[in-house]
């Protein structure tokens, strides 16, 4: 392991080159085969709540074993659990190969408390960070996130291409001062895992900044987006939280049809689950 490795007995691990260079490659040349899409945050049967507004996320995304949808809430248990998971594309094999080291990792540097029985990182959520492109062609920064909680059960993984991410977990409100709890940079192929009550439980974690200096740029199926780092989140949802298209509610069914109808301009797994 890198002298720069990270292990923390309170719940994280950070491996700065985790990913082999073949192992890269392949997975950025299949990375070419997806049509990410952008999402609002809500919808017409689920509307902004008052005081808050209709807006599209800040990046394209693409979800693996299932798809949490923004306008659906995304998985939030105990109690946001039902019709928010829905059978998705499986990972290529590449990826299968890395997720049984990393899952390894994980049980072996992490306690028995802290991974649920069942465990396994079955549901991935890729994001792409990087510039916006309007329609009179000006370039705005998106790359970032605010502050969160990954509400999946047990631990959570994330891989990491491209320009470095500066990351943080943070405890309190967004207007606290000093309330950082740890920071560092996500680099290129690099590896972090975190769980635990502290870093899992009551930290808020977030992407402050994405750097631009290696000019990276990702050629992709992304329009009006140029994009500069890709990172993949691993987490585990119980299988019977996960439901196929055709079983949703017709709310729910309505909200989500048009994206499951522009994934399936690309996508067997989709087109296949509109028909059913």
């Amino acid at each position: 392991m890198s002298k720069k490795t990270i292990i923390r007995k309170d719940g994280l691990f950070y491996h700065p080159t985790f990913i082999k260079r073949n192992e890269r490659e392949a997975i950025l040349e299949w990375l070419k085969t997806l049509y990410p899409i952008w999402e609002m945050r809500f919808s017409e049967n689920n509307p902004p709540p008052e005081g808050d507004t209709q807006r599209k996320l800040l990046r394209p995304v693409y979800w693996l074993g299932n798809w949490q949808f923004a306008c659906l809430n995304y998985y939030h248990p105990p109690k946001g659990v039902q019709n928010r998971c829905i059978h998705a594309e499986d990972y290529p094999p590449v990826l299968k190969k890395i997720l049984e080291n990393i899952e390894g990792i994980t049980k072996m540097h992490f306690k028995k408390n802290e991974v649920p029985r069942g465990w396994k990182l079955n549901t991935c959520l890729i994001n792409f960070y990087g510039t916006s492109i309007d329609e009179n062609g000006k370039k705005v920064d998106t790359a970032r996130v605010g502050d969160h909680k990954d509400f999946e059960l047990g631990p959570v993984a994330s891989v990491s291409f491209g320009e470095r991410a500066f990351f943080q977990f943070v405890l309190g409100k967004k207007d606290v001062k000093n309330n950082v709890l740890f920071e560092q940079w996500l680099e290129d192929s690099s590896l972090q895992i975190f769980a635990g009550d502290l870093y899992k439980e009551k930290a808020f974690h977030r992407v402050q900044r994405v750097e631009s200096k290696l000019k990276t740029f990702f050629d992709l199926n992304v329009e009006n987006f140029e994009t500069r780092r890709i990172n993949f989140t691993f987490r585990y949802v119980p299988v019977e939280h996960i439901v196929h298209f055709k079983d949703l509610p017709a709310p729910q069914k309505s909200d989500v049809l048009g994206y499951m109808q522009e994934l399936a301009k690309n996508s067997a797994h989709f087109e296949r689950a509109l028909k059913r």
